[in-house]
C-alpha cells in the first residue's frame, strides 16, 4: 500500500472549503464525517475529521473480531475508520439476537480510507495515500452543492412497540428487578418507515442544525447510512489513557433560563436519576478495570449536568490507564457493548433486552469512531440517530431509558419519545 502523505493548507473561505470538501467526498461509497460541531463537552468531542475512499477493507472472521482488527492494524498501522454494532454482543458472550434485523448492517466494518482531512478552526491539514496537493485543489475546484428541495409530504413513521406494549413490559421488567435478576435495565423501541426515499446528507443537515451534538457523524458505506447526532462518548484512548462517559440521567428543556435553572437543579437531586447513574458508573469502572494497571481506575466527574439543544443529561467520566501489554482492541471487546444502554449486571440485561425489546438493534446503542496509525481510538455511543438502507429504503431511529424498580411506566414511555424528538421533527415536516 502507498504511503501515506501529508500538508496543512489555509484557504481563503474556511466555511466554503469545507462545504466543498463534503461534496467532493459525498462521491466516494466510503465516507464519513466526524463533527463536535464547537460544542463545549469534559475532556472535548470528536475530532472534527472527514476520511472519504477506501484504500483496504479489514478482513474480519467471524467470531473473531477483535482479534482480526488488531492484526490488520498492526500490520498497516493506518488510519481504520467504521463501527461495532450492538449485536456483536453474541459473539463475545453466550447470547442471540431473536428480532428480524430488517437493515443489515454489517456485525462490524472498518477500512483504510484513502484520504483523511482534519479541520482545525483556520487551517486543513490534508493525509492522504495519493497527492495531497492535488486533492487540495480537486476540492477547491468542486462546484458548491445545490442541495434538493425538502419532500412536500412528510414520511409516515410506525412505532414497532405500541404504547400499552410498553407499559406492561416495564411492570414485568420491574418484575424482574423485584426478583433481583437485575438492577436496572435500558429498554429500547422502534420507530421505522418502509419504502422511503430519502435525501441523507440533508436530513443529517438539519438534524444536527436542531441538536449540535459532540460526537456527530455522518457516514456512508455503500448503501448503508448513518445519520447520527449522539451526546455520548463509549470510549476514547490517548497514549496510555482510557476514558468513558456514560450517560444516565434525563430531564427536558425550559421554556426560560429560570426554568432551565431549576429542572437543571431537580435533575442533579433526583435520587432515581442519581441511582442509575451511579449504577452504571460502577459497571463501567469494573469493565474498564479488565484492561486497567492496577489502582487506576479514577472517576473524573460524577453527575455533571450538562445541557444540549432538546434536553439537559447527567453525565460522569470514568478514566484509566491501559496495561503496556494489552492490545489497544481488547480494551474496547472489555467494555462492549457500554453500560449506558444495557443496564446492570450487563449479561442478564442483554438476555432481558432481547425477551422484551421488539426490534433488532443492530448499528442502534453500538459505536462508530476511528483509529489512529497509533492505536489512539474514539467511539462515540450510537443513540439519537437515524440509520437507512438506500436499497430497501427501510429508515429506522429507536429511544430508550433505563427502568429501575421505582420507574414510572408513563414517565419512561415520555421520555422515549423526547429523546426521539428532535429525529421526528424533522421527518415530520420533510
Amino acid at each position: 500500500m502507498a504511503k501515506r502523505t501529508t500538508n496543512v493548507f489555509t484557504p481563503h473561505h474556511f466555511s466554503e472549503f469545507r462545504q466543498k470538501a463534503i461534496a467532493w467526498a459525498r462521491q466516494f461509497s466510503h465516507m464519513h464525517l466526524f463533527d463536535n460541531n464547537a460544542y463545549t463537552y469534559p475532556f472535548g468531542g470528536f475530532a472534527t475529521l472527514l476520511a472519504a475512499g477506501h484504500a483496504a477493507i479489514c478482513p474480519i472472521t467471524p467470531g473473531n473480531t477483535f482479534a482480526s482488527m488488531q492484526q490488520f492494524h498492526d500490520v498497516h498501522q493506518d488510519w481504520l475508520i467504521g463501527y461495532f454494532t450492538y449485536d456483536l454482543k453474541n459473539e463475545l458472550e453466550d447470547l442471540q439476537s431473536r428480532n428480524p434485523d430488517y437493515l443489515q448492517f454489517p456485525p462490524a466494518y472498518f477500512y483504510i480510507p484513502l484520504h483523511i482531512i482534519h479541520f482545525d478552526q483556520e487551517t486543513i491539514r490534508i493525509e492522504t495515500l495519493a497527492d495531497p496537493d492535488k486533492v487540495y485543489q480537486q476540492i477547491l475546484s468542486q462546484d458548491l452543492p445545490k442541495e434538493p428541495a425538502s419532500p412536500k409530504m412528510a414520511i409516515q413513521i410506525k412505532q414497532r412497540t405500541t404504547a400499552e406494549t410498553y407499559l406492561a413490559h416495564v411492570e414485568q421488567i420491574k418484575k424482574h428487578i423485584l426478583e433481583g435478576d437485575v438492577y436496572e435495565l435500558n429498554y429500547c423501541i422502534e420507530f421505522f418507515a418502509e419504502n422511503v426515499s430519502i435525501h441523507p446528507w440533508q436530513l443529517y443537515q438539519e438534524l444536527t442544525t436542531k441538536s449540535p451534538m459532540p460526537f456527530s457523524v455522518y457516514g456512508r458505506i455503500e448503501d448503508y447510512y448513518l445519520l447520527c447526532a449522539s451526546p455520548e462518548r463509549f470510549l476514547k484512548k490517548t497514549c496510555n489513557q482510557l476514558l468513558s462517559q456514560p450517560i444516565k440521567g434525563t430531564a427536558r428543556r425550559g421554556s426560560s433560563l429560570e426554568e432551565d435553572e431549576q429542572i437543571k437543579f431537580q435533575l442533579r437531586h433526583n435520587e432515581k436519576e442519581l441511582a442509575e447513574n451511579m449504577m452504571i458508573v460502577d459497571l463501567v469502572r469494573n469493565d474498564l478495570a479488565r484492561s486497567a494497571v492496577t489502582g487506576s481506575v479514577v472517576v473524573e466527574e460524577l453527575f455533571g449536568i450538562y445541557t444540549f439543544p432538546q434536553l439537559h443529561q447527567m453525565i460522569s467520566s470514568v478514566s484509566a490507564t491501559i496495561r503496556p501489554d494489552l492490545p489497544f482492541t481488547d480494551a474496547i471487546k472489555h467494555a462492549f457493548p457500554m453500560g449506558s444502554m444495557t443496564g446492570a449486571p450487563k449479561i442478564k440485561a442483554m438476555e432481558l433486552i432481547d425477551v422484551y425489546e421488539q426490534a433488532y438493534r443492530g448499528l442502534f446503542s453500538g459505536a462508530v469512531g476511528y483509529i489512529t496509525p497509533t492505536s489512539d481510538f474514539d467511539f462515540n455511543v450510537v443513540i439519537r440517530s437515524l440509520f437507512y438502507h438506500a436499497q430497501t429504503k427501510y429508515l429506522s431511529f429507536q429511544a430508550g431509558s433505563a427502568i429501575t424498580y421505582d420507574a414510572q411506566a408513563q414517565q419512561e414511555y415520555e421520555e422515549c419519545l423526547l429523546k426521539a424528538r428532535a429525529i421526528w421533527n424533522i421527518l415530520q415536516t420533510g
